[in-house]
């Protein structure tokens, strides 16, 4: 059995333009001293990672894993969330999504989206050459916009939307193959892949590609009414990455799982700070040690309430009180006797 590594930290909600949240090696001296051990990177964030160079350039990514582990912390994972949304983008979205592409690219979906597969192909190569073993993005999506049935959907919508989904994506996921790196989608609200049912879908239409992996995050799960303890119990062999983020579900006789369009403070399911929401993080740190999960817990801040800085010093803290040293051999050892193939047909009764 593995024990989780951790605690680690999500970077991109952090950065701002002042110290200690301006430069790379300040905010990993800052994340160390509240007691993080890993940081897991936005690479959109130049200030962070060129990551062009990182994906031509071993010596480069040799340099920058040195400067973060001389400021007391190691990169856990690389994270692609919003170059891999543009992936696919439906029309509809168009003009929301377009801030994620560079600014020579917007208003031209097409060569927005071949830009956001050259970069997930460069961010396989980086991760392979900072020696990484997973790496995050969101799948992005074609039929969000048809989330509730209706109208009614034409027959074979999904498994359309699934197939051209999956045809965007198997070249990068090549790509990750080629790198040795397992690529693990967020599963969220807002991508085609929102839940079990729809990695399924699409992780079938992409021919069970070995690299499709999950990044877990309980809080979305909770917005969506999902049981997320037995999602591990389903999906553990594809979880490969872990977001410990917390949220609560408040439903009144005003406004349910949808929120009335309402702000994050005033919706019904909203994201809490770790420990002040309502997901059982002892039941899944017990599941995930369970089923030999070796990878990072990291904490994803975001609160409606509780100012990131709170967050952030809480959260190391509650990780590590919560990450399970798992057992190197069984509590009842002490009472076990030597295998005696002997004795063992006595006891099932078929010596003779």
């Amino acid at each position: 059995m593995t024990t989780i590594k951790g605690p680690a930290i999500f970077l991109a909600q952090f950065m701002g333009d002042t110290p200690p949240f301006d430069t790379l090696e300040s905010i990993c001296r800052w994340a160390a001293a509240l007691g993080y051990t890993g940081v897991q990177i936005p690479t959109w964030d130049a200030r962070l990672i060129d990551l062009e160079k990182a994906a031509e350039s071993k010596v480069y990514c040799d340099d920058l894993r040195a400067r973060v582990e001389a400021c007391g912390v190691q990169i856990s994972e690389l994270s692609t969330h919003l170059q891999g949304q543009l992936v696919a983008v439906h029309p509809a979205y168009d003009l929301l999504f377009d801030a994620f592409a560079p600014a020579a690219l917007r208003g031209n979906p097409q060569g927005r989206t071949e830009w956001a597969v050259r970069t997930l192909k460069n961010a396989a190569k980086a991760s392979a050459n900072l020696g990484l073993r997973a790496h995050v993005t969101f799948s992005g999506a074609l039929i969000w916009h048809t989330v509730y049935p209706w109208p009614q959907r034409p027959k074979g919508l999904a498994g359309a939307a699934f197939q051209e989904l999956a045809s965007r994506w198997k070249p990068i996921l090549d790509a990750f193959e080629d790198a040795g790196v397992d690529l693990c989608y967020e599963i969220h609200p807002g991508e085609d892949l929102h839940d079990g049912i729809t990695f399924e879908r699409f992780l079938e239409a992409a021919g069970n590609h070995p690299r499709c992996h999950i990044l877990y995050d309980p809080s979305h799960f909770v917005l969506q009414q999902l049981d997320y303890l037995q999602f591990i119990d389903f999906y553990h062999e594809r979880i490969k990455m872990f977001h410990v983020k917390d949220a609560e579900f408040n439903p009144t006789g005003r406004s349910g799982v949808y929120g009335g369009y309402q702000d994050w403070v005033d919706r019904p399911g909203r994201f809490r700070s770790p420990g002040d929401g309502q997901v059982d993080f002892n039941g899944i740190f017990s599941k995930l040690a369970q089923y030999d999960f070796g990878g990072w817990a990291v904490l994803e801040w975001e609160c409606c309430l509780k100012n990131s800085e709170q967050g952030a010093r809480e959260g190391a803290p509650f990780i590590r009180n919560h990450i399970i040293q798992v057992a190197q051999k069984a509590f009842d050892d002490f009472a076990g006797a030597a295998t005696d193939e002997v004795l063992l047909k006595k006891i099932i009764g078929v010596a003779r």
